[in-house]
């Protein structure tokens, strides 16, 4: 299973997290980690070691300084970094032909090789829309991305990528023109360009089971007549995403999963702790 992650130096712990999560769950003989970075991580030795302690094989992804998203809106929230996985066919090894994109604040607590799998065929992406949630935001979306094609509004935070199909595809050109062009309108940036250039190449996955957003629990139950509920959750769910501002490893955070998100972190961090003590 190939997976990918696009972070900076100030999201390590967080991928780690990420990482010993899905290797608790998965049924893949192998893992490979690619992890996009514009320059090389200063804990880069860290990360290596607690791959290899788990059998995950650990590659960096140099982009370096020349990438077209230095002219892409940026902020704390959202750095460059968040740009990396749209031109990932282009700095991924051209054997590759998929790719499981992920944020590095989701958590995995079922087995991920069922979407892993799943057919793309020609599409260039599988994602979740989180429309069912936000259906007056998804319209909105529609008219001011000007993709009306599109079946959603789709989450970037999961991307299966079909590699082949988005090397033939996705032109750098087009994506620089696009983020030249709407500079002043990405409210979202990485998933407004990919939502509005490319959202009708995307095949809808379900969103309660690869992609689901933790701070709309009570919705989730609501419009599945109380059915996703959290013994639901916890057997069936694959990711969750701890989306928005709020994340589970600052202070004062608060949302039924942060507490399994603190426990997988605190394991993970033991684990961390015991490889550096050898």
């Amino acid at each position: 299973m190939n997976l990918l992650f696009a972070i900076d130096d100030t999201f390590v712990e967080q991928l780690k997290t990420t990482l010993y999560s899905i290797w608790l769950h998965t049924s893949a003989s192998r893992l490979d980690a690619f992890v996009l970075q514009e320059k090389e991580l200063a804990q880069t030795e860290e990360l290596n070691q607690f791959c290899h302690g788990l059998g995950i094989v650990y590659h960096p992804v140099i982009i370096g300084t020349g990438s077209i998203f230095k002219q892409a809106p940026v902020s704390d929230r959202y750095p460059e970094s968040i740009y990396y996985r749209l031109l990932a066919q282009n700095y991924l090894p051209k054997d590759l032909d998929k790719v499981l994109y992920l944020d590095a604040d989701i958590l995995c607590i079922n087995d991920l090789q069922p979407l892993y799998e799943l057919p793309l065929e020609d599409h260039l992406y599988a994602a979740a829309s989180h429309s069912k949630l936000t259906e007056v935001t998804t319209v909105i979306n529609k008219v001011r991305l000007k993709n009306y094609e599109s079946e959603g509004y789709f989450n970037s935070g999961v991307l299966l990528m079909n590699l082949t199909q988005l090397r033939q595809e996705v032109k750098e050109k087009e994506i620089a023109a696009f983020i030249q062009k709407n500079q002043l309108n990405l409210f979202l940036p990485d998933q407004d360009i990919l939502n509005g250039l490319y959202g009708d190449r995307i095949l809808g996955i379900p969103d309660q089971l690869y992609n689901y957003d933790v701070r709309k629990n009570r919705t989730y139950e609501t419009i599945s007549l109380g059915h996703w509920d959290l013994d639901w959750v916890i057997n069936h769910t694959v990711l969750l995403h701890f989306c928005g501002k709020d994340k589970p490893w600052k202070k004062g955070y608060k949302s039924r999963y942060g507490s399994l998100y603190k426990y997988v972190a605190q394991q993970q961090s033991k684990y961390s702790r015991s490889l550096l003590d050898n």
